[in-house]
Parts: C-alpha cells; sequence; structure tokens
C-alpha cells in the first residue's frame, strides 16, 4: 500500500487565507489589457522559517527530525473566476522544479500575459500528471535527477524530502520521504498496476485582481510538519525512513 495516496500537501498563500480543494483548468480568454505573475516559493515547520541540517523539529509522533533538502515539481498553474472561467498559466513550459538549495528555482516568472480583472482562486499539480510525467523528459541535471526507476513506473519523483532523524536508541538515522507513482502487487510481488499519486491542490480564498500592466507577486509556503501529521501520523520509528 502506497501511504502517500491519502496525503495532502498543505500551502500558505501571502495575504490570502488557505483551503484546499481540487479544480481543473480551461482555455484562457481573450483580453486586451493583461498583468503579469511572479510566484515565490518559501518553506517553514509550524510559522517558523525552516533551518537545514540541526535537528531542532519534532513531528506529530514525536520524531526530532531534521532536513537536508527539499526538492519537488510544481505544475499547471491555473487562475479562476467566481463565473468558472479558468486560465491554465505558461501552458508551453507548465512544469517548475523547485530545489532548496538552489535559489534560482525559488522563483518561477511566469511567461503569460495574464488578462485583467478579479480572480477567485489559484490552483496548482503538486508532481507531474500522467500525461507529461515522461521518461527522459529532462535531460539535463538538476531535473535530470529526479528521475523515477522505469520498473516502478518511470517519469519522475514528485518530490524529494532528504533529511535525518532521532530514534529512540538515540541513533541518528537517515530519512529520504520520497513521493512518485505507487505500485500495487499481487501476492508474489509482481506489479500489477501503477498508482498516479500526483495531486491537486486549489487555494479559493486567494482572491486578488490583476490590472494592465501590473504584476502580482504570490508566495507559496510549504510546511513540511503537515507532511507527517495529516492526514495520518507518520513514525519512522515504526515505518523506517526509505520511503518510495
Amino acid at each position: 500500500m502506497n501511504i502517500f495516496n491519502k496525503f495532502i500537501w498543505f500551502f500558505v498563500v501571502a495575504l490570502f487565507s488557505l483551503l484546499v480543494t481540487l479544480a481543473a483548468c480551461t482555455k484562457s480568454p481573450q483580453n486586451e489589457e493583461t498583468g503579469h505573475m511572479v510566484i515565490t516559493f518559501q518553506h517553514s515547520v509550524g510559522q517558523q522559517p525552516l533551518e537545514y541540517d540541526t535537528i531542532k523539529y519534532v513531528n506529530a509522533a514525536g520524531n526530532p527530525y531534521m532536513v537536508t533538502n527539499i526538492q519537488y515539481f510544481i505544475s499547471d498553474i491555473c487562475l479562476h473566476k467566481s463565473n468558472g472561467d479558468s486560465i491554465l498559466l505558461d501552458k508551453d513550459n507548465n512544469i517548475h522544479y523547485v530545489d532548496t538549495g538552489l535559489p534560482k528555482t525559488w522563483l518561477w516568472d511566469l511567461n503569460d500575459s495574464i488578462p485583467a480583472g478579479q480572480y477567485s482562486s489559484l490552483s496548482f499539480t503538486f508532481g507531474i500528471n500522467k500525461k507529461e510525467n515522461i521518461s527522459l523528459r529532462f535531460p539535463n541535471p538538476p531535473e535530470s535527477g529526479m528521475f523515477w526507476p522505469e520498473y516502478l513506473g518511470g517519469g519522475y519523483h514528485y518530490m524529494k524530502l532528504n533529511g535525518k532523524w532521532r530514534d529512540t536508541a538515540n541513533v541518528i538515522r537517515p530519512f529520504n520521504f520520497h513521493l512518485g507513482i505507487g505500485q500495487i502487487y499481487d501476492p508474489t510481488g509482481n506489479i500489477t498496476q501503477f498508482v498516479q499519486n500526483y495531486f491537486k491542490v486549489t487555494l479559493p480564498k486567494s482572491s486578488f485582481s490583476i490590472s494592465g500592466g501590473q504584476t502580482v507577486q504570490v508566495s507559496l509556503d510549504m510546511d513540511v510538519n503537515e507532511w507527517f501529521e495529516n492526514p495520518n501520523v507518520y513514525n519512522f520509528n515504526v515505518r523506517g525512513g526509505k520511503i518510495m
């Protein structure tokens, strides 16, 4: 059983309320007045910015831990209007790689000219959808290092969250908390089916307007602790540190 198929990633959008649901995108409407959007990515634990390589955090299971690095893909950024219209942004280059070790990846400057108007929500895919998650899509690093083994479904990891935790014997152990395509096995251990674990996130209370010539800046903040507690508590001492 793949433990991630019920996990939800919680985000905070700067200045806006937070709610996670499902959404879909349609073609962009035409408008002569357009604006622009830039998305920045941040990482935290609770209300504090994430600090790396120091065991100062404790998850809901009581495991002391630290984070060494996080790498993931965000794709299919969409803006939604209250009348049901949606805009898929940067549709020709709609996959963005984020790496906590590479500052240049912390900003996504979307290429689209966005029609001016009022928008009721923003949505995106965490990971890469089945159609776009193709092996060898990224021939060069750093994205190429996110490859997902062919025998496990191919394509690319959605996320690598790496670090260390202190076990009950006070031993520091590494963990690789990785998310990608899952598998269903038969009693003999053969894979019978693949499970697409990417998921949609919508922030429906992130209402904002864009005026002609305006650049809107949005910040997405990943709370690392949420991976270990919502909706299920993850205990490294029970499940171990190598999760794929």
